[in-house]
Formats: C-alpha cells, structure tokens, sequence
C-alpha cells in the first residue's frame, strides 16, 4: 500500500478526497501528520503551476509521494478574480467568511453572478512522475450564504439545476458535481493506471 500525502490541512478537502481514491491501493495521509511544516511558496500564476509546486515540495520534505490540488472560484463579473488569490482574497490567513464577505462587497453592483470552481490536480512520486488533472463547475452567486456544510465560498456557489448550493448537498452529491470530484475521478484513473 502506498502512502499518499494529501498537500493540505483542511479535513475537509482530506475527507473528499480520500473518499475518492478509497478504491486504489494507497494510504491517504494528512500534511497535519507531520507537525510544523512551512507552506509552499504559490507563486505560480495558474492553478495547475500552483498545485505542481505544492506537490513537489511537499514530497520533497516527507519523502513520500504527494498529492496536491490548486482550486478556486472565478467570478465573470470580476474578471475571473479571485482566482488562485481564492483563499486569501480578503488577505493572507483570512477565514471564509471574511473572503465571502469581500466577494459579496464586490458583487453588490453586480447582474452578472455566474461563477465557476476550477481545480487543478498534481500527483508527484518521489521518482519524479507526475500525473495531472483538472475539474471545473459551473454556478451562479447568490447575495447571501445558505447550507452549514463544505468550506470556502460554498455557501454562496448554488447549483441551478439543483437550486442548492454546494453547502446544501452531501458530501457524495457534491463530489460528483463538483470541480475537484470532477479532478478526482480523472486522476484515480490515472493513479490506478500507475500504480498497477
């Protein structure tokens, strides 16, 4: 069985996404397990650049194989902020909420509310191979939060077809709509391919 550092904290993320390649003959393992770790420069200027510099250094420093995803929301109306600023669009270390509070600010003059998650995916071994997917979901924002489940901007990002957001559904409703089940699923195919 190999050992699979999922690059985040977020029990969220590590939830879903074990969840997801619960099938492959891999041990998932938080970056929480390794105590004080210093984050990844994300200097990169897409998604994908991002989440491939988060798997090689977090690999580098446990030694194992990693796994690390790059994600956010871009809005039209905004020109495709906040984009890989997502989690820190508000400012450095701020909470969701107060990212929410910034996108709906910005938004407040705004008709135009479609929205779209972006993931962006990278598997990096320790030999050097890399395996890399992405996943996109389209919505609308709406003018104020609803549902107490997921994380990030979900509260906001509802799902037309369902007229739910994505803080309204289960975590298996939303991992087969959302942008990184969508990556997921294309690289546990991947991984199941290498891993044979």
């Amino acid at each position: 069985m190999k050992e699979v550092v999922i690059a985040s904290k977020n029990s969220g993320k590590i939830t879903e996404i074990a969840a997801a390649l619960a099938h492959l003959p891999v041990k998932v393992v938080s970056l929480a397990d390794f105590g004080e770790v210093a984050e990844a420069v994300e200097d990169g200027s897409t998604f994908a650049e991002n989440a491939l510099i988060k798997a090689k250094y977090y690999s580098n420093f446990t030694g194992k194989a990693c796994l690390a995803d790059d994600s956010g929301l871009e809005v039209d109306a905004l020109n495709g902020a906040p984009g890989v600023y997502s989690a820190r669009y508000a400012g450095e270390n701020a909470s969701d909420s107060e990212n929410n509070k910034k996108l709906l600010e910005n938004l407040k003059d705004e008709d135009c509310r479609t929205a779209r998650f972006r993931c962006s995916l990278v598997f990096y071994d320790i030999n050097g191979e890399v395996l890399s997917t992405d996943g996109v979901c389209e919505g609308v924002l709406l003018n104020e939060p609803r549902g107490n489940g997921g994380f990030g901007y979900d509260p906001l990002f509802l799902i037309p077809n369902l007229d739910k957001t994505l803080a309204e559904i289960s975590i298996n409703e939303k991992n087969a709509i959302s942008h990184r089940g969508a990556a997921l699923r294309s690289m546990a195919e991947k991984m199941a391919v290498y891993l044979k």
